[in-house]
């Protein structure tokens, strides 16, 4: 039988600054990201138990993906959007998650654009 997860931790507006764009200028500045994961993860066990050791530990997850993205270089931030999936769900043990990657500074003229993606474990 497999058990659906229901349960959600969210990480919401991580920032991190890293050199993205396709634009020959882009590729000489960095330029700011921001982004909301909705990760899968039973909280039941630490609920009960008041124990830190079974949650999905947020501080290092935001860590580990600010680390990853101000130490890389990426043209799209569809590019960013399916490592940081795979990063979370492979270092982490999540099974789902839906990831929004956000570059507010990319059209004058807009507030924001972003993507949503949702990906799984294999």
């Amino acid at each position: 039988m497999t058990l659906t997860i229901k349960d959600r931790v969210f990480i919401e507006s991580l920032t991190a600054y890293t050199t993205i764009g396709v634009y020959d200028w882009e590729k000489t500045i960095k330029q700011k990201l921001v982004l909301d994961l909705e990760m899968a993860w039973d909280n039941q066990p630490a609920g009960q138990s008041d124990d830190v050791k079974f949650c999905l530990d947020y501080f290092v997850v935001s860590q580990s993906i600010t680390s990853f993205i101000e130490r890389n270089k990426f043209e799209l931030i569809e590019t960013v959007a399916e490592r940081v999936a795979m990063l979370v769900i492979e270092q982490f043990s999540v099974q789902w998650l839906k990831i929004k990657v956000s570059k507010p500074d990319a059209i004058a003229n807009a507030g924001n654009v972003a993507v949503l993606i949702e990906r799984s474990a294999k």
